[in-house]
């Protein structure tokens, strides 16, 4: 266990000029984001085990302190898709959205955004979207020309569109490769719902299925002060993305690099602007290690504590990311044989360090992923019809690793609910984790965002999560209800299944793209 002491000499040393990890003095200055960093002297009431897991992870990410009743959880997508369209059309500040996507069909949610401007002159929008995917489909209807009236009417000092472009991927392979191939060279991944003062945290983007029919989760954040942070991640973002606006040609926009963009284009320099993103985002994902912490607003005795974990590795050397780092320590947890855990992704392929925490705990646990026919890309065209049993092969092999450890208390739980792309047939997107302590019937540890869990997503995407911690008892519950929720529709996948269902039977074919892909699955 840390002791106080002990994490001032952490920080000390981190910041210490002989350190390999020193922040950029030229952007230590974030005035919009107030962190709770402090002593843990408002702590004793937590379980013993959670606070030092709160001492350790305060040497990784900013803290920030919620009150009671500032955490609302959602169970389904209409549910997501009627909040979000309510909150924009009441915004009276900002509204600032990132998803890897907005579907070329959603005319109501746009329709929704020119409202809420038309309404409320002072509103500013800002958009972040993947560029790869958002300008797939051009010159024909994207999401791209979608968005960009909203641009024309309204200004872009009102309306500012970004698609990030992964700077690893252009010149004659972006050109040669088809534009669905191109895609696993890396995304802009985070999914961030903000309006004023409130910000949604999800596994979801913006488009009709995800609205009504493929089952995610939903974490609404009432605290200002949290809010803010996220805006500051998604602006960062945003200022090394290209600005979409509208030009007079048949794709109906142009893409262009602001001057005041926080670094030159990736391609004239790829070099140059990894230093540039890096000095950047560092501060910001350690933006405890030099704001101050604002005692006015310090809650005294927090039932509940947030940590934002991010994931950017693309645009960081060394990489300073901190969402593996923190998932990592919450894991240890699972070395108590008394405590449980349920972990989910709908694309099942965990990172080796994360599936090795698991094959190694004792305590029991569920896993829960998607069928191939809940798998959006079930039956679809091309190599991603290959995929579903990529996946299905990976629950294999972890079954099969799972044989070594006779203390083993996991179970690999399928969810199914009907036949995607048939009429009533669902698809399964959720991702994340729950950890209850010792004893305790209900989770005190979830993470709720973007990231799969997955090598691509600690290497190629741009990931950003939450890491909650509470002794709430209300929250605990509805964390337990959520998890009770997402397996409604589950039934335990056995080896044996695999030995006696043709339909599980993986082709050779599968194995080894499987194994070639497997840092893009």
């Amino acid at each position: 266990m840390f002791t106080a002491s002990a994490f001032n000499c952490i920080k000390k040393q981190l910041l210490s000029p002989k350190s390999s990890f020193r922040l950029p003095a030229a952007t230590m200055s974030f005035s919009n984001i107030a962190v709770d960093n402090s002593p843990l002297s408002n702590y004793s009431s937590f379980n013993p085990q959670l606070r030092a897991t709160i001492q350790q992870l305060d040497a990784i990410a900013p803290r920030f302190e919620v009150n009671k009743g500032e955490i609302e959880i959602l169970k389904s997508p209409s549910d997501f898709y009627s909040l979000l369209k309510q909150k924009i059309s009441k915004a009276q500040d900002r509204i600032f959205l990132s998803s890897l996507y907005l579907g070329k069909t959603q005319d109501e949610l746009v329709q929704c955004l020119h409202d809420s401007l038309t309404t409320n002159p002072q509103v500013k929008v800002t958009i972040l979207l993947d560029c790869l995917r958002s300008t797939r489909d051009a010159p024909h209807k994207s999401t791209a020309s979608l968005l960009v009236p909203l641009v024309e009417k309204f200004g872009n000092q009102r309306v500012d569109i970004r698609f990030y472009h992964t700077p690893h991927l252009g010149g004659l392979t972006k050109r040669v490769l088809p534009k669905r191939i191109n895609e696993g060279w890396g995304l802009q991944h985070m999914k961030i719902y903000g309006v004023d003062d409130e910000v949604i945290l999800s596994g979801a983007n913006l488009s009709e299925d995800y609205f009504t029919d493929r089952q995610d989760r939903y974490y609404v954040f009432k605290n200002p002060r949290l809010t803010n942070y996220y805006y500051t991640v998604q602006q960062a973002i945003s200022s090394l993305s290209y600005q979409v606006l509208p030009f007079e040609n048949q794709q109906k926009f142009v893409l262009e690099w602001p001057t005041n963009n926080k670094a030159s284009e990736p391609h004239l320099n790829l070099h140059s602007f990894i230093t540039d993103s890096t000095k950047l985002l560092l501060p910001i994902l350690k933006s405890h290690m030099t704001a101050p912490p604002d005692a006015d607003k310090q809650i005294k005795n927090p039932d509940t504590i947030v940590y934002p974990v991010s994931s950017f590795a693309p645009l960081m050397k060394p990489d300073y990311s901190t969402e593996k780092l923190a998932i990592i320590r919450c894991l240890s947890h699972l070395a108590n044989k008394e405590a449980k855990f349920t972990f989910t992704a709908g694309y099942f392929n965990m990172h080796p360090d994360i599936q090795s925490k698991i094959q190694s705990s004792l305590c029991r646990g569920e896993i829960i992923t998607a069928s191939p026919k809940a798998n959006s890309f079930y039956k679809s065209g091309g190599i991603s019809y290959y995929l579903p049993h990529a996946y299905l092969l990976n629950s294999l092999n972890f079954l099969k690793s799972m044989q070594s450890n006779t203390k083993h208390q996991v179970s690999l739980l399928e969810w199914q609910n009907g036949e995607v792309n048939t009429k009533g047939g669902w698809s399964y997107h959720a991702k994340g984790i729950w950890i209850s302590m010792a004893n305790e019937k209900w989770p005190s540890i979830s993470v709720i965002g973007s990231s799969n869990y997955t090598k691509r997503a600690y290497s190629l995407d741009l990931e950003t999560n939450a890491l909650v911690i509470t002794k709430d008892e209300e929250l605990k519950k509805q964390m337990f209800d959520e998890v009770e929720h997402l397996k409604e529709h589950t039934k335990e996948l056995k080896i044996e299944d695999f030995e006696k269902e043709e339909e599980r039977q993986v082709g050779w074919g599968v194995k080894l793209a499987a194994r070639l892909l497997s840092g893009m699955l």
